[in-house]
């Protein structure tokens, strides 16, 4: 009787309250495969949450599981912290509150990175004591690298950023902008002047240059396509966005450092720095012409 009041959440037919709920929930399942559940994972999360203690039978027969991957599905489940069992007869499995749940799954997953960091250095001094056996480093080969996802990506600018010398240049929308500053970009930036920057920010977001010289930072004209996003390092290295922040997709950027590429979006930069207007004063620059003028 109880698998029989379940089973429609998951089952339900358009144009029914219990099918609004399905909708909601099956957001929830997509968001949680960005926590590293599986999608079963999710769903049996799910269920137990939405159901209350279940036991095997109950989750197998209510989601249409086979059997032995409903007791692998539950395993992991526990596993991951975020299911528990009873210790009656038979057993039964509770889910923990989505918010407690996603605290643990984070949390995990930053230990998971700090342990990766540590190994990287062992790493590295076992990869330095083996010789390179390939003598031809004469001449650096031209390539390029795909990039997909908001996290690659990020890691890569953060990669360029951390390790220019000469200048960082940034061509991109109000959008990308934003991005780049929640991305805590521009807090690397700060102590350094060899930045120049094309934006397309308003003043509603132009908050985001108040603690940079904003005499790198000039305003692209209306006319210059809101897609159109790359960043130059050195006159070495471009990201070359083909999605980005404007696009309903997910980002999608190109790396290389291929001379001809990097040199055509060099000369476009300059072209574009060149019939640009500042972005701005700073701030104190703004508060000392304030105060001229009233002493006026």
């Amino acid at each position: 009787m109880m698998v029989q009041q379940t089973t429609p959440l998951f089952d339900s037919e358009p144009n029914t309250q219990m099918y609004e709920y399905r909708l909601s929930l099956e957001k929830v399942q997509a968001e949680l495969l960005q926590y590293g559940l599986t999608s079963n994972q999710s769903r049996v999360f799910i269920f137990l949450g939405k159901y209350g203690a279940k036991t095997a039978t109950e989750v197998c027969k209510a989601l249409k599981l086979p059997r032995t991957e409903t007791y692998h599905l539950l395993s992991a489940l526990q596993n991951r912290g975020i299911v528990s069992a009873t210790f009656e007869h038979p057993i039964q499995f509770v889910a923990l509150p989505l918010n407690k749940a996603i605290w643990i799954l984070v949390n995990s997953e930053k230990e998971r990175v700090k342990s990766l960091e540590q190994m990287g250095k062992g790493l590295s001094e076992l990869w330095d004591n083996v010789p390179t056996f390939d003598s031809q480093h004469d001449e650096v080969e031209e390539k390029f690298q795909m990039l997909q996802g908001a996290n690659q990506i990020q890691s890569k600018i953060t990669e360029l950023a951390d390790t220019f010398t000469d200048e960082f240049l940034i061509l991109g929308s109000e959008k990308d902008y934003v991005k780049l500053y929640h991305g805590e970009l521009f807090e690397s930036l700060k102590s350094k002047k060899k930045f120049r920057f094309l934006s397309a920010c308003s003043e509603k977001t132009a908050y985001i240059f108040d603690d940079l010289e904003r005499k790198n930072i000039k305003k692209l004209d209306k006319d210059i396509p809101n897609h159109l996003c790359f960043i130059l390092k050195d006159d070495t290295e471009l990201l070359f966005f083909t999605k980005n922040a404007n696009s309903p997709k997910e980002p999608f950027a190109m790396w290389t450092n291929s001379k001809s590429m990097i040199y055509s979006m060099k000369l476009l930069f300059e072209s574009l720095w060149m019939n640009s207007k500042n972005e701005g004063k700073n701030k104190d620059a703004n508060m000392r012409n304030a105060h001229n003028v009233t002493q006026k």
